[in-house]
């Protein structure tokens, strides 16, 4: 996916750029796999702001996507591969040998025509989805699940791939896009491959209207603020953010502030992302 410039007809479009989406092969989406999308601007039941800056934006419709890959042993023929809106990676639309239609997540290369597969017995081919078992050390994979079944959750978004180091006893040990290595059960299923539009972080919004059609409302900085609007807010000129202790609007640590709480799956991380600490 090449990245295009615009003739500098304003200022703000002198720095803009954007996708030639030279691999997008179809624009309206499937309408079976489609659903609606529900937006709240950041509210809850009460009326109440409990995610800050979301709000506006271009209407969107949920691609139904098949992160789990369970059709195991059928044939799929890659049918198109379409832009999805509420992702940074691309869509490509397979039609199974039985007439199922579904959605994955576009692996880098992958192309109209070209026939993938899932299942302990596929071949390690781009775009193929095997357990962590069946494929050797050194792969790049995507889509990676941490529990047998319950679908990928792990490295899902434009451009980016894990890999396959190690295989020990029943895990396999997966270094993460962070430079995080993990271990993974054998049985869990990932995708081979690295995801496509891997231009995608190369490009550059160019003016504030475009980071709205997103759904992303202005971020206020805390000193900018009065003192009864945030904790970094007043004072006589400029003053470094929340010396010597940084704080969220609530008054709560932040700016480095550890905030992991899942310690059952520490066990499981060797190396961690943060200046490759061991755990």
């Amino acid at each position: 996916m090449a990245i295009k410039s615009y003739k500098p007809t304003t200022p703000s479009r002198r720095g803009t750029t954007g996708y030639t989406f030279e691999e997008i092969t179809k624009s309206k989406p499937e309408r079976s796999l489609i659903a609606k999308k529900s937006e709240h601007g950041g509210r809850n039941f009460r009326g109440k702001v409990t995610v800050r800056h979301r709000g506006g934006g271009h209407k969107q419709q949920l691609r139904i996507v098949d992160f789990r890959r369970d059709k195991h042993t059928i044939p799929a023929k890659v049918a198109a591969i379409e832009y999805d809106p509420n992702r940074t990676a691309y869509l490509a639309l397979l039609h199974y040998a039985d007439g199922v239609k579904r959605y994955i997540v576009a692996p880098l290369g992958l192309t109209v025509g070209q026939q993938v597969l899932s299942g302990p017995t596929a071949d390690v081919a781009n775009g193929n989805s095997l357990p962590l078992g069946s494929i050797p050390p050194g792969t790049f994979i995507h889509n990676i699940e941490l529990k047998e079944g319950k679908g990928g959750q792990l490295v899902r978004s434009a451009g980016t791939s894990a890999q396959l180091v190690a295989k020990e006893g029943d895990f396999a040990q997966v270094r993460m896009p962070s430079g995080e290595i993990r271990l993974v059960h054998l049985t869990c299923y990932a995708t081979v491959g690295q995801i496509g539009n891997a231009d995608h972080g190369n490009v550059k919004l160019g003016k504030a209207g475009r980071k709205r059609h997103m759904g992303i409302r202005p971020t206020v900085r805390g000193t900018a603020m009065t003192p009864r609007d945030h904790p970094h807010g007043g004072g006589e000129g400029r003053q470094p953010a929340g010396m010597p202790s940084p704080k969220t609007p609530w008054g709560k640590p932040t700016k480095g502030k550890k905030t992991r709480l899942n310690k059952r799956s520490s066990k499981f991380i060797l190396r961690s992302r943060s200046r490759g600490k061991r755990r």
